[in-house]
């Protein structure tokens, strides 16, 4: 049995401009770290490559929290 409780969620995150405008949305790539080395791709709308880029790992971060929940419930 792995404890993850205590583990940070650590990810890095590249983007990709798809469509430029007022609003440009950004394709983002989110990858982390052992042991949540899972990797997500989010389309989002943002200001600039680094507002999307955060958001994606935030997205990721919370997704990953909620995977760490359920596998610490079940064990």
């Amino acid at each position: 049995m792995i404890d993850l409780s205590g583990e940070r969620i650590l990810a890095q995150a590249t983007v990709d401009l798809l469509e430029d405008g007022p609003l440009p949305l950004w394709e983002v790539t989110v990858w982390g770290q052992p042991p949540f080395d899972h990797r997500r791709i989010y389309t989002l709308e943002g200001k600039t490559d680094n507002n999307a880029a955060q958001e994606g790992i935030r997205l990721f971060v919370d997704e990953m929290e909620n995977l760490r929940d359920v596998i610490i419930k079940d064990d």
